[in-house]
């Protein structure tokens, strides 16, 4: 589905990622894990084409994107749930999900799995998005995605900093996307317990390097500690 040969990526004159190959199934779920700073937020953000240069090869589906702009790749099936969440605090929720629809190629609607997923979102659609919880606006940013229709999803720590009682919620829906909608996930997590949980495969990242990977029965403790232990 979606893969990652050799890729350099670069802010400025420093290198961020060196020589990364890693590679997301289709219909399957890619935990990519490590410590802070280590590269995983560049890795999606190379996916997307929001690193100021890269070079190697990235596909998906067999077509190469590398040379695409971001809104192409948007458009050819790649969908983003940034860290921080990035909702528009004056949109109204219904504005933020619409939104994504930009990346669709049919009319911009709300995903009929939204309501499933969130009943909160469909409860409230002409709230503020600024008011919500910071749970509440990472179920909101994941709706957003979903309206592009996509068939990748890059997730940045979904569960970072939101409260307990709505934390299992996310990881739930996380799993429901993969397991109902056939929805491929690149997911950065530090939460190895739910990477085995949720996760098929993982791809391990030190210094801007895959170190790691494979089937995530795979993931032993010791490598665990090796590179993710502070």
């Amino acid at each position: 589905m979606l893969t990652l040969c050799n890729v350099d990526s670069f802010y400025g004159r420093s290198q961020a990622l060196h020589d990364l190959s890693v590679q997301a199934k289709e219909k399957s779920i890619l935990a990519v894990l490590g410590r802070n700073g280590v590269g995983k937020t560049t890795l999606l953000r190379t996916i997307l084409g929001l690193t100021d240069r890269s070079r190697g090869e990235i596909t998906l589906d067999d077509a190469d994107i590398a040379a695409m702009p971001t809104y192409a790749r948007a458009r050819a099936g790649i969908a983003y749930v940034p860290q921080g969440r990035m909702i528009i605090p004056d949109f109204t929720i219904r504005e933020n999900i619409l939104m994504g629809g930009f990346a669709a190629e049919g009319a911009r609607k709300i995903p009929e799995i939204v309501p499933v997923l969130f009943p909160y979102l469909m409860e409230n659609l002409d709230r503020p998005g600024g008011v919500l919880s910071g749970g509440q606006q990472q179920q909101l940013a994941i709706a957003r995605a979903l309206a592009s229709e996509p068939k990748v999803l890059l997730m940045d720590e979904p569960t970072e900093g939101i409260q307990p009682n709505i934390v299992e919620q996310i990881e739930d829906s996380i799993i429901r996307l993969n397991t109902e909608l056939g929805l491929t996930i690149i997911l950065v997590e530090q939460n190895v317990g739910f990477a085995r949980k949720a996760a098929h495969a993982f791809a391990m990242l030190e210094n801007g390097r895959a170190v790691e990977g494979g089937p995530i029965d795979t993931l032993t403790n010791e490598m665990v500690a090796k590179h993710m232990a502070i």
